[in-house]
């Protein structure tokens, strides 16, 4: 199962480039992973049927119960069934849904088959932690669908819609699913074979996870952004909205019904919004003109009447309604795809426009016909066949007067009823709207569809027959889920006919409402008009959204002032209050032992005055330089200490931090502004002396607290058992605490981003064109230059001596970033502490020479390598599992080279490799823009703007203005003028 979750994956990293070299073929290569899944669902029906599903189980977080477990059972079972399936036939539909020139196929294609992944993810999973990780992949991922088309205000207003009702609802379902995991479980199998005896918080938890999945199949009251969602392409309507994202709430109400059914307020979320869901669903689909929305109310409706259903919680229920999301699935998503074809070959939805289309376009009113009669409860098709079992399970309840009691019992019957009419009424619409001949309306023209465009639908409508016919079948690949209910008799086998039955009777009538509610729709239409909508989700939305936007503003006008001095010194005043003002006023300190050499005094005393220094200081660089000394002295502590790893990245860190405010303060006065008697001057050194005593005491308190041993104890000895190295703080970083270290390089990518967003407004990638570089001034006949960036710069910024030095130690530099990547793991060094020393060349490289020279030593985007370094650390992380091995799992592997001799090679090494990468792309990020971005936006202010637009990328085919009189590029010089 795993497996077929890294296929996905796989399948989505490389889906662009299939886009490119096949261009829309490619949607039928992506179609065989899901097939893929399909097929091997298919071939473990009989085991799951017989109750032994197959199981698969990976230790992730051992310490938090997040485990990779997964297991088929038979509702995982049905879900994965249709997930795969349909997710397979509307990837093939896709490629004749789509134009050959649409240049977002890329990112369609590649967002789509994650999604499929997530969903499959999210319904095989036995751990709840896993199954919230799936859930919100499914959220983000839809966002992406919907929102495909950016430019438009509409698919941006859909999508961000979707996102926060879903989110709003998935982080309910969080605090839920941590009270679980808390106080029992996260295994999803050990809550529902031992379910805990009910108290407050068990009842809270399973009201939270009913939040989530009512969010996710837009019941009352989130049920506004579905219909929205339908500015999507209609291949994502007919699969998210159909078979797959919608279905994931109600599969986690069937999830939990069996065990939880009984629990206080869990009728009332599921059986009344449901069926309230189902009428409001209706009545909205009577009166629409688009088909694609007619069929999202419609949807809309459904999900409220599969949720009602389902939450019933007796056996004859469950089994209706699994029965009745495999139809739903079925006919909706047919349907989905009919209004795909009839839009593509028409050019309209408006089902006022449309006429004649029916008899002359039989491939397709054929199976949207056999869709629609499934859809209304027609026999003999598979929505005939759930709805009387539905039927036949809510009359069984009321003679039992349980789970629900008789008068709720009846009330609830005749909502299905209402519902079900309204359901027939606004399926004959839709088949009147897209298909009859209408005497006001010409004929609409259309042209013919490839047969390849109408195989899915018309497969997933035969199929919505032949199900029907089968139900006898079908009833015993589903009854064992009904049999996990201990409420209501033995259900009831679905059959096609069980006779002159009540149901039967009921469905029959519900039928002809359907039917006189359709013939009567300008008189349905009429009153519809007169109802006003009391209640609008969508417009409440709006004015939820527009007050938090406000308050957002109001409150960051009160506390963003835009001063960093206020910032930092609100931070601080809170240190100083809580934590410092609790370890100087309750904290305990015991024996304290000054120093463990006279070089700590030394130090101690020189980053003391080094620090009093700066209070004195006026000029800024002056100020940076002593700040610069501090950190040193930090660096040889720690050196003395015995760590001389801490010791070289932090006097590396230091050294970058040196060189950021350097480039930073060229566009500050080069001296402080002083104010001997403000009142502010006196504030600041009281709160610097009050965070340094608060520091100090922090630190003694916290130390003299401790009574265990630290757990560092442990760290050398599974060091090299575990981690097969001898460098202890390497070793922790790349695995005994790898997650840390993926937080904090995720954290280095977002700084990096930061800073450059900061600088650059409309490109992240600022070298020098080439038509730029053609036109910089040559080199003089006869003689060499130390640095090809040199000659940009006027003749009193050049330093030959600095060319010359930075020419012999950059690639030494480059060669020592390597050796303390590779070494680091049983000597000092690691990927960290390689990419600042790989970063600082390029440094050296961009002061020496300007902008002109880094982009000669790094001719690449930093963004790219950025990315680069992310997916090689994800890939590291992630490889184990292909293995039978955990997340970021460490391997040794020695052997032996010719030359070389033994090697001694970690796998860490690949995670290690992918933080270098990240820490040089960084560098580059910042040497980029707080250099080079500095420098364009001083070129533009001391000279022709057309000279800073030079050093903007050209687009292919472009011209680029030629520098003229920046002043960093020098004119060329007659031959013998002095340097």
């Amino acid at each position: 199962m795993a497996q077929l979750l890294l296929l996905h994956l796989l399948a989505a990293v490389v889906a662009p480039l299939l886009v490119r070299l096949l261009h829309r073929k490619a949607f039928v290569v992506l179609a065989l992973v899901p097939a893929t899944a399909f097929g091997w669902l298919v071939s473990v029906s009989t085991e799951v049927r017989e109750g032994y599903g197959p199981t698969q189980q990976f230790s992730w977080v051992p310490g938090l119960g997040l485990d990779l477990d997964f297991r088929v059972t038979t509702l995982s079972w049905v879900l994965g069934l249709l997930v795969t399936g349909v997710g397979a036939l509307v990837l093939l539909y896709c490629t004749w849904y789509f134009k050959p020139d649409d240049d977002t196929l890329w990112r369609f294609t590649s967002v789509f088959t994650a999604f499929a992944g997530a969903m499959l993810g999210l319904v095989l999973t036995d751990n709840f932690l896993v199954l919230y990780v799936f859930w919100e992949l499914t959220t983000v991922f839809s966002y992406l669908l919907i929102g495909h088309n950016p430019a438009s205000s509409t698919n941006r207003r859909a999508a961000m819609q979707a996102l926060l009702v879903t989110t709003f609802g998935g982080l309910a379902m969080l605090i839920g699913i941590i009270a679980i995991g808390v106080h029992h479980t996260y295994s999803i199998s050990e809550l529902l074979d031992s379910p805990p005896p009910l108290d407050g918080i068990l009842i809270a938890a399973i009201v939270l996870l009913l939040v989530g999945a009512l969010s996710k199949s837009a019941l009352i009251p989130f049920h506004f952004w579905l219909p929205g969602a339908m500015a999507a392409p209609t291949p994502v309507s007919a699969y998210l909205h159909a078979a797959a994202m919608v279905k994931a709430g109600v599969y986690l109400v069937a999830l939990l019904a069996p065990a939880f059914a009984g629990v206080p307020a869990w009728h009332a979320l599921t059986v009344g919004l449901g069926l309230g869901t189902m009428l409001l669903g209706g009545w909205r689909a009577m009166r629409q003109h688009d088909l694609k929305l007619l069929l999202a109310y419609g949807t809309v409706s459904q999900l409220g009447f599969m949720v009602a259903i389902t939450g019933i919680g007796t056996r004859a229920a469950a089994l209706s309604a699994l029965a009745l999301i495999i139809g739903h699935a079925l006919f909706k998503s047919t349907l989905f795809l009919i209004v795909g074809i009839i839009d593509k070959t028409t050019g309209t939805r408006d089902l006022r426009r449309l006429s004649g289309v029916g008899r002359r376009f039989l491939p397709i009113s054929i199976p949207a016909g056999l869709a629609a009669l499934s859809m209304a409860g027609v026999a003999p098709l598979t929505g005939f066949v759930a709805k009387e079992s539905v039927l036949g399970a809510v009359l069984g309840g009321i003679e039992d007067a349980e789970p629900l009691p008789k008068a709720w019992g009846w009330l609830a019957l005749a909502v299905i009823l209402i519902g079900s009419a309204l359901t027939v009424a606004y399926t004959a619409r839709f088949m009147w709207g897209a298909f009859a001949t209408k005497p006001d309306v010409p004929p609409t023209r259309f042209t013919v569809p490839h047969p390849g465009f109408v195989a899915a639908p018309l497969l997933l409508g035969v199929a919505s027959l032949f199900l029907g016919l089968l139900a006898p079948i079908e009833s015993t690949w589903l009854m064992p889920y009904a049999d996990e209910f201990t409420v209501g008799d033995a259900a009831e086998p679905l059959a096609l006919w069980h006779g002159l039955t009540v149901p039967l009777a009921l469905s029959v009538v519900s039928i002809l409402a359907g039917g006189l509610l359709f013939l009567a729709r300008e008189d349905v239409a009429r009153a519809q008009a007169r109802v006003p909508d009391l209640v609008d989700g969508e417009r409440i939305f709006g004015h939820v959204l527009r007050g938090v936007d406000r308050g957002a503003v109001e409150a960051t006008a009160v506390t963003q002032r835009g001063s960093l001095p206020l910032y930092v010194m609100a931070i601080l005043v809170m240190f100083v209050a809580l934590p410092g003002g609790a370890a100087v006023l309750g904290g305990t300190i015991g024996p304290v032992r000054l120093w463990d050499s006279p070089a700590q005094v030394v130090v101690g005393a020189i980053v003391v005055s080094a620090a009093l220094l700066v209070l004195f200081s006026r000029r800024r660089v002056t100020s940076i330089m002593l700040v610069g000394v501090t950190g040193y002295g930090t660096a040889m502590t720690f050196i003395i200490a015995g760590a001389p790893d801490l010791g070289i990245t932090q006097m590396l860190v230091e050294t970058v931090a040196l060189v950021v405010f350097v480039l930073v303060l060229r566009r500050l006065p080069t001296k402080f502004t002083r104010h001997p008697q403000s009142p502010v001057r006196s504030w600041r050194l009281a709160l610097g002396l009050a965070v340094g005593l608060g520091v100090a005491s922090l630190a003694l308190v916290t130390t003299s607290a401790r009574n265990q041993l630290p757990t560092s104890e442990g760290f050398p000895r599974e060091a090299y058992a575990f981690g097969h190295g001898r460098n202890i703080v390497n070793v922790t970083l790349v695995d005994i605490r790898a997650w840390d270290t993926l937080g904090e390089v995720s954290v280095l990518v977002v700084a990096a981003t930061g800073i450059a967003s900061l600088i650059f407004v409309n490109t992240r990638n600022a070298r020098l064109s080439r038509a730029t570089a053609k036109n910089l001034p040559p080199t003089e006949p006869g003689r060499g230059t130390w640095l090809h960036g040199g000659r940009t710069l006027r003749p009193e910024r050049r330093s030959v001596i600095f060319e010359v030095v930075t020419r012999l130690v950059f690639h030494v530099m480059l060669a020592a970033s390597l050796f303390l990547l590779f070494a680091g793991h049983n000597q000092p060094g690691g990927g960290f502490s390689g990419g600042l020393v790989a970063g600082l060349a390029l440094v050296i490289r961009y002061l020496a020479g300007g902008r002109y020279e880094l982009d000669e030593a790094a001719p690449f985007d930093a963004g790219l390598l950025v990315g680069l370094g992310l997916l090689v650390v994800a890939t590291s992380a992630l490889a184990p599992l292909a293995f039978g091995g955990t997340i970021l799992e460490t391997t040794a592997v020695d052997f032996e080279l010719p030359v070389w001799g033994d090697v001694h090679l970690v796998t860490s090494l690949f995670f290690d490799c992918g933080v270098y990468l990240i820490v040089v792309g960084m560098m580059l990020d910042i040497v980029r823009s707080l250099g080079s971005g500095i420098d364009r936006q001083i070129a533009e202010e001391t000279s022709d703007p057309s000279t800073a637009a030079a050093y903007d990328t050209a687009p292919a085919g472009e011209a680029t203005p030629t520098p003229a009189a920046d002043a960093d590029l020098a004119p060329p010089r007659p031959r013998g003028a002095a340097s």
